[in-house]
């Protein structure tokens, strides 16, 4: 298998990874930027962008590995390498986005509680 291939095989498990998060946090991501945006287009876009983040960063991270396969040494350890580092770029922003989310929820409480203390609009 030539570096190339492998390169390539590498960059296409981290985008298959990458697709996996973020089609396995969609619906709560949504439900949660749909509450604290208070539209369903502003949570559309924060989702949206939220989504590129999570596809693009281990894409780049992905990128700066170069394999090199030398005699006798095991091509799924060369993509296995790579894949830290895509795996790696995916947890980084995945903690950010959940770093800023939960400090966007401490600075302002949920419709939901504004609503059942009385208040009326």
């Amino acid at each position: 298998m030539t570096p190339s291939i492998l390169f390539l095989t590498g960059l296409a498990v981290s985008l298959v990874t990458s697709l996996a998060i973020v089609l396995y946090l969609k619906v709560a991501l949504h439900r949660i930027l749909v509450e604290l945006c208070g539209t369903s287009e502003r949570a559309a876009f924060w989702a949206a962008f939220t989504n590129i983040s999570i596809v693009l960063v281990p894409l780049i991270f992905a990128l700066q590995y170069t394999p090199q396969l030398k005699e006798g040494q095991s091509a799924v350890l060369e993509i296995a390498a790579q894949l830290k580092w895509a795996l790696a770029g995916l947890l980084a922003t995945v903690v950010m986005v959940g770093w800023i989310l939960s400090r966007f929820m401490l600075q302002w409480p949920p419709a939901i509680a504004t609503r059942s203390s009385g208040e009326t609009h």
